[in-house]
Parts: structure tokens; C-alpha cells; sequence
């Protein structure tokens, strides 16, 4: 483990070092999922555009699933590691792998069991009824490799390994895009295609991770004996522990089950309006991935960095770090705004050619937008809530920007302006989440106000 690394090299080089691998991996997804969208989208199918648009938040489902493990697990290890205490961070480790496992599997029965209900409750219709089908089941199928990824991928940053951590990723990714066009149209299994590129994508991944972690790790571990206490017949974690791990965790789960939710709310409320419109918000919604998914790498990646000298009480190299972040993410926000507002037309007409879309899209684009530097604060607060271990400030900000907040904007804006009140909803909820952040932050980390270390 390279503690040089947390404690002394200089900020931006210790910053970038870990959160660059992140959000390269984050732009390789982003290419995929521009890719998927893509191939989708060139199918000529509408029906089938707005049935994937309905269903993909069951994937984003389980990308928050992994992150209770996987946020929770790194959130916790990485303080250990700042206090040295390496063992305590090894037998947690362990636990949160084989955690993610029962996680996975248990998703894999209900999920199935109970396919229908959920189908109706996203929203499917008799048109988009079987591609909505084919999708989930299918992603459902691969769940218990999806959300097990999700563990190693952030606990190896914790010790500095964020390059093989992207590698991870990268691999898998890599695999989803070559399977993509082959299953889609190749062998025209469709909707149902992409869902299977991305479930053998992820088992790919999982592969790579157990093996760097049995090879190359020296402070984590996938053994189960680890987590076992043989002497007592029971696991050598305790209670407390878990409930550390859960209590950001789920927050962490939270604020990726919200988005779906939010996708879903949105969808909902623009079903009135037709399909076009469903189907011109989840292509709008996929470019603006291009900026929230740089914003969670560079916000996220920089994770272990943060609770590590939060760990280990350095509240000066602290403040420095998180002053860095978030000069660096609102004006990185700033020029994403300007550069995507300027190609709004030319980014939906990479998806779909259907004109009446891209003209519904690129309006949704252009409001969407116009909250980015929001979205960074939030972001940037809430990965410090996570890393600090402050479970009420993370789980407020978790179901505040796609949850209450969006809800909340949604139903008035729907009220008072119809159609743009719905395309405003989000942009409003950012205002209001990033309002909260920095309130919360004043409260809640009020160590990092004073000028004195420990």
C-alpha cells in the first residue's frame, strides 16, 4: 500500500493519481452506453428505445445494490488504513465480497419471481410491453455479476489500486461493446441482446478481480476463512461493523436507487405527452451521463483519499483536498455546460434520426444542463459525508436530488407549467439539493472549519 501516496505527496498529484483511473473507466461505460443506446436506437424501433428506456433503471438497481458493499466497505477500510490498522481492513473486506454474493443471488429470485408486478410498475405499456420484458429479464438473470463487481472494483482503490481497478472495468466494458452489435443485430435478439452482452460483460469483470485480489493484494482478501471464526462457529465481524458498513452503504445504494426512481417519475410524468417524448428524455438523459459520470469518478475517486486522512485525523491536508475539489468540479461544470449546450442537435442526432426526437431532446438537454455546477457540489459533499462516515448528512443527500426533491418539482412544475414544468423538474431539485449540501456540510463537519489538527 502506498502511503506516501495519502499522506504526504503533493494534492493533486495524490488527487489525480486516484480519482483518473476512475473517470476514465466512468467515460469507457459512457462509451458503451453510448454505444448501447446506439444500436439500440438504429434498430428504427421506437417501442423498443422507450421499453430499454423504462427498464434500465433495474441495472442502475443493481450497480446501488454493489455500492453498499462496495462504497460501504471502502468508506470504512479506507479510515482503518488511516488509523493502520490493515488486519481490520482485510477481514472487512472479505465480508463485503461474500455479502455482495448473497446480495446478488437473492435479487436473482425476486427479481424473477415477481417480473410482471415490475414490469407494470416501470411503466411498460402493450407497445413496449416485450422489449421491457426481454431487457429485465435478462439483466436480472446476470444480477448476482453485476452487483458482486461492484465490491473489489472500489475496495482495491483503497489501497492505491485505482489503475487495476480501471482496468477491471475497462475489460468488461470492452467486452459489452464488442458483444453489443453482435447480439443486437447480428443474431437479432434486440433488446433482450443488449441485456445478455451486459450480464457476460460483467462476468469478465468479476474474473479480473478475483484474480488481481488472490495475486496482487496485500491488505484485501476474498478467503472466507477470514470472515469465519472457527474457534466460535461464527462470523469475526461484528455488529458495530456491519452496521458501519451499512450506515454509508446504504445511503451510497440510495443515491443510485434514486436515480432510477427519478428516471421512472420522469417517465411517468411524461407519458401523458407520448412515447416520443419518453423516448427523447432517455436519450437526453444518457448525454448528460457524460458529465455526471466524469463528476462521480473525479468526486468518488478521490474516496479513499478523504476518508483515509479523515482516518487518520490530517484535517489540514483535509481542507486542502476537499478546497480542490470542489474549485476543480464547478469549473470543470462550468465548461461540460457550455460545450454540450452548443451540440445539443448534433449529440441526439448520434442516437436517432427521427427529427420530431431530436428536437424534443435537445430542448430537454438544454434545461437539464443549467444545473451541472449544482450537481458537482452535491456530489463533492455527499462522497465527503461518505468518506468522513457521516451516515445522516450522506443519507439526506441521497434521497434528496432524484428523490424528495425531484418529486417534489415534479408534481408542482406538472401543476403550474405542464410539459416544461416536468423538462424543469430536475434542474429545480438540483438547486434546491446543493442548497442543502452546503448547509448540512456547515453543520456537520465543523472540525474541518477549525484551524487546528489533532
Amino acid at each position: 500500500m502506498d502511503n506516501e501516496l495519502f499522506e504526504k505527496a503533493p494534492i493533486p498529484e495524490a488527487y489525480f493519481s486516484l480519482a483518473m483511473p476512475v473517470v476514465l473507466s466512468m467515460l469507457v461505460t459512457l462509451v458503451y452506453n453510448m454505444v448501447d443506446t446506439y444500436f439500440i436506437a438504429h434498430t428504427g424501433n421506437t417501442d423498443m428505445v422507450a421499453g430499454v428506456s423504462l427498464t434500465a433503471p433495474v441495472f442502475t438497481v443493481m450497480i446501488a445494490l454493489g455500492d453498499i458493499f462496495g462504497l460501504g466497505g471502502s468508506s470504512v477500510i479506507s479510515r482503518l488504513f488511516g488509523q493502520h490498522r490493515f488486519a481490520d481492513g482485510k477481514r472487512l473486506s472479505a465480508f463485503c465480497f461474500y455479502a455482495a454474493i448473497a446480495t446478488g443471488l437473492l435479487i436473482l429470485v425476486l427479481g424473477l419471481a415477481f417480473r410482471d408486478p415490475m414490469l407494470a410498475l416501470l411503466g411498460a405499456t402493450d407497445d413496449t410491453w416485450q422489449y421491457a420484458s426481454d431487457f429485465y429479464t435478462l439483466i436480472i438473470v446476470g444480477s448476482p455479476f453485476i452487483i458482486v463487481s461492484m465490491t473489489p472494483s472500489n475496495l482495491l482503490r483503497t489501497e492505491g489500486h485505482a489503475v487495476q481497478s480501471m482496468i477491471g472495468s475497462v475489460a468488461g466494458t470492452a467486452v459489452n461493446i464488442v458483444l453489443n452489435p453482435l447480439f443486437i443485430h447480428g443474431f437479432g435478439w434486440g433488446a433482450a441482446g443488449s441485456a445478455g452482452a451486459t450480464a457476460i460483460a460483467n462476468i469478465c469483470t468479476d474474473a479480473y478481480f478475483v484474480w488481481f485480489t488472490l495475486r496482487h493484494s496485500s491488505n484485501l482478501s476474498i478467503d472466507p476463512r477470514t470472515v469465519i471464526d472457527r474457534a466460535r462457529r461464527r462470523l469475526a465481524v461484528t455488529a458495530r461493523e456491519v452496521g458501519s458498513i451499512l450506515a454509508i452503504g446504504i445511503p451510497s445504494a440510495i443515491t443510485n436507487l434514486t436515480q432510477s426512481v427519478g428516471i421512472v417519475m420522469i417517465n411517468l410524468f411524461l407519458l401523458p405527452y407520448g412515447t416520443d417524448a419518453v423516448a427523447a428524455m432517455g436519450i437526453a438523459l444518457k448525454v448528460i451521463m457524460i458529465a455526471v459520470l466524469v463528476f462521480v469518478g473525479f468526486a468518488f475517486g478521490a474516496q479513499p483519499l478523504i476518508g483515509y486522512n479523515y482516518g487518520a485525523r490530517n484535517m489540514p491536508r483535509l481542507r486542502g483536498i476537499l478546497r480542490f475539489s470542489y474549485l476543480f468540479l464547478s469549473l470543470f461544470a462550468l465548461v461540460m455546460t457550455v460545450v454540450l449546450s452548443l451540440s445539443d442537435r448534433l449529440l441526439m442526432g448520434f442516437f436517432i434520426e427521427d427529427a420530431t426526437i431530436i428536437t424534443l431532446g435537445a430542448g430537454m438537454l438544454r434545461v437539464q444542463l443549467l444545473s451541472l455546477v449544482c450537481v458537482a457540489v452535491v456530489m463533492v459533499t455527499t462522497c465527503t459525508f461518505q468518506s468522513a462516515g457521516k451516515a445522516v448528512g450522506a443519507f439526506v443527500l441521497s434521497i434528496s436530488r432524484q428523490g424528495v426533491m425531484l418529486a417534489i418539482t415534479l408534481f408542482v412544475g406538472s401543476r403550474l407549467a405542464g410539459y416544461q414544468g416536468v423538462i424543469a423538474a430536475q434542474a429545480i431539485a438540483d438547486l434546491l439539493t446543493a442548497i442543502v449540501a452546503v448547509i448540512l456540510f456547515v453543520v456537520m463537519l465543523p472540525e474541518l472549519r477549525s484551524r487546528k489538527a489533532r
